[in-house]
């Protein structure tokens, strides 16, 4: 059973990192050690050439980390992403993103995940990224 609730994470969201509910950011499901979020499509996503920008995919991956991680240690607002790489592989749609990520180890100090993310509607994924999380030894 996960530390949180969706609840909790989305009044972290509100409370703490109102840029992510002004682009629309919604975590759709969580469970211990695994978490859903969608980012609604936006015109304001597109790069020149009109594919979704690499930062907004980022964004969204290294959010849903950090949810992925609080559900495994509550709410500790300064676990922070320590390394983070992502592999762009298809040309995004212009449709909502969809990331879905998973812990691949969790330690006392550390914490990795992995997040793999699609258009809505497409079975490709357009990006794939590995993260590391530093959990602080006080929480």
């Amino acid at each position: 059973m996960p530390k949180i609730t969706i609840s909790d994470f989305n009044y972290l969201l509100e409370t703490e990192m109102p840029w992510a509910l002004e682009v629309g950011l919604s975590l759709d499901s969580l469970g211990d050690g695994q978490a859903i979020m969608r980012l609604p499509f936006d015109e304001n996503m597109l790069r020149p050439g009109g594919t979704v920008s690499g930062p907004t995919m980022m964004m969204l991956a290294d959010a849903n980390m950090y949810a992925v991680v609080l559900s495994l240690i509550g709410i500790v607002k300064l676990a922070v992403t320590t390394s983070f790489n992502i592999n762009f592989l298809h040309r995004p749609s212009p449709a909502d993103l969809i990331a879905e990520g998973r812990i691949l180890k969790v330690g006392r100090r550390l914490a990795v995940v992995e997040v793999t993310i699609h258009s809505d509607g497409h079975e490709e994924p357009v990006a794939h990224a590995t993260g590391t999380y530093s959990i602080p030894p006080d929480r």
